[in-house]
């Protein structure tokens, strides 16, 4: 049962007449007769008494006319309200976030969308790193953020775009009860006898930042490096004082307890966004330009030269 059969029936019900059901229907005449007759099959019953020169309902389609009334004005509420749906759903983006600093990174960004653009939902994905730039490639998640590289690359990379969001600074990140605590800049000399260093590997560890990771590892014995699987895993070695770590600095995303030392020898990092050339999402542009906002000016209140204990 289909509700062109459900609205033959109603038409030639409300003329008694084949001929006027099909003009108010705007089909012919044999469509209407062939969608009675396929919906009286389907019933088991006769709606209609025909002869040549009358159309009368039968009892039991007299009976069926309130069934069939009530599907179609279902129908039509369910129509209008997946269309009121269609206009009232929220826009979302998709963010592909790969350790909980880019979750943090966020955070300043998210609380200007949830009162500035309400109707712009953010979808937020944790992803392995190895996964996230398959599900961007795909078109599963929106962006991801990343660190300018040197170059373009081939085949999908080719294809995505990088935006510009933001400058930071190469900074040595230890506890606060840390011998380096207190210190308002560091050399790499200065780091060399400075205890144990807590890295991941490349691309795990961005080759921009992996760059200045390596020269402070230097000459190190094997016991003076943790090795770590993520960036999360360097970040509990480093709270807790086993090990220092060299890390991008963002202010919006620095941890309570820690002292953030700069590391003037090295220039600036370039972190952005990557998304797709193709991405059509009018979502991913309002994103990106209120992450720029954000990150390009953050929150004085986590803005420090030199030592920075949050």
């Amino acid at each position: 049962m289909n509700t062109t059969q459900l609205e033959c029936f109603m038409a030639v019900a409300n003329y008694l007449n084949f001929s006027r059901a099909a003009e108010q229907l705007r089909i012919t005449q044999p469509a209407v007769s062939h969608q009675i007759t396929t919906l009286e099959d389907e019933l088991g019953v006769k709606l209609f008494r025909r002869t040549s020169k009358s159309v009368r309902l039968t009892q039991e389609g007299f009976q069926f006319t309130q069934y069939a009334s009530e599907i179609l004005k279902l129908s039509e509420l369910s129509k209008a309200r997946m269309k009121k749906f269609r206009t009232e759903e929220m826009t979302r983006v998709a963010i592909g976030c790969r350790n909980t600093t880019e979750l943090r990174v966020l955070r300043p960004a998210l609380e200007r969308l949830r009162t500035e653009q309400p109707r712009l939902l953010p979808a937020l994905r944790l992803i392995p790193f190895d996964a996230v730039k398959n599900l961007l490639a795909d078109g599963d998640i929106d962006m991801i953020f990343s660190f300018r590289g040197p170059g373009r690359g081939t085949g999908e990379e080719a294809k995505q775009k990088f935006r510009t969001l933001t400058q930071c600074r190469a900074v040595c990140v230890c506890s606060d009860t840390h011998p380096l605590a207190g210190r308002q800049s560091l050399t790499v000399g200065e780091l060399a006898g400075a205890g144990r260093i807590a890295v991941c590997r490349p691309p795990i560890c961005p080759p921009a930042l992996f760059a200045v990771q390596t020269r402070v590892v230097g000459s190190r014995s094997p016991e003076q490096v943790l090795f770590c699987d993520n960036q999360d895993v360097v970040g509990t070695l480093v709270e807790t004082g086993y090990a220092f770590a060299v890390m991008a600095d963002f202010p919006s995303a620095r941890r309570e307890g820690l002292c953030y030392i700069p590391l003037p020898e090295f220039e600036p990092l370039t972190f952005g966004a990557l998304y797709m050339a193709g991405n059509r999402n009018p979502a991913l542009k309002e994103f990106l330009t209120l992450l720029e906002k954000t990150l390009c000016h953050p929150d004085p209140a986590h803005t420090t030269d030199g030592m920075g204990i949050l």
